[in-house]
Formats: C-alpha cells, structure tokens, sequence
C-alpha cells in the first residue's frame, strides 16, 4: 500500500494539478491508495465501472455524477473518462487491474491533470 501510495503522491499529486486521486482495484472493487481525506463510496466505484463495461455512450449524453456533483463529458472511451462541471473536473482511466481517479479544481491546468493521469494508467496497463 504504501508503494502505491508514493505512486500517486509522486505521479499525480505533485504536479499540483491533481487535487485528490484514487487508485482502485477492479477485482473487489476495493480502494487500494487514495490521497489524504479523499473517500471514494463504493457507490460511485460501482457507476464509474458500469460506465466504462456498459454505459459509454449514455455517458457521453448524460454525464455522470460522482460525490454528488454533476459533471458534464468531454471525452469518453474504453480506456478513459473526462469529465468537467464549473468547480473543476474529473479524469479516470481504466487499466486492466486498476480504475485511476483524479479530480482538478477550478484554477488548476486540466491538460496537466490529463496527461499525469493518462501516463500513469499507460505505465501501468498491464497491471
């Protein structure tokens, strides 16, 4: 745990682009690190695998809500979600072991945020 802990504080974190992020582990749906004080409900683990396996295109029209915040979709596609409402937004990509959460807040760069988070989900891909 802590090495997967150092991985997002390292990768993500620290490019003072990411507010909170999340790494869950598809097998039990179980949150293996997650950045200080940042809960991600079973609830909305569930949503976020429902949207990549069945739920693409209605994610696409719809969005979707994650801790009870709306966000409208920028982009969706097998291997990544983005999503963005007027408070910031939120960037997930999906290996074939792990989902990857990030969430930015109004203020910080979403391009940066994007591609620490996409570079991080290709490293580890094969996980």
């Amino acid at each position: 745990m802590d090495e997967l802990q150092a991985l997002l504080n390292g990768s993500l974190l620290a490019t003072r682009h990411v507010e909170n992020a999340a790494l869950v582990r598809l097998a039990g749906r179980t949150v293996c690190a997650a950045s200080a004080g940042f809960r991600v409900p079973e609830e909305n683990i569930l949503n976020l695998i429902y949207a990549f396996y069945k739920d693409l295109v209605q994610v696409r029209r719809e969005g979707l809500y994650f801790k009870e915040k709306y966000y409208k979709c920028v982009r969706a596609d097998e291997h990544s979600l983005y999503l963005q409402n007027p408070d910031g937004g939120l960037i997930v990509a999906k290996t074939n072991t792990f989902l990857l959460i990030a969430t930015y807040r109004a203020g910080m760069y979403p391009s940066v945020c994007v591609e620490a988070v996409e570079k991080l989900g290709k490293r580890n891909a094969g996980s």
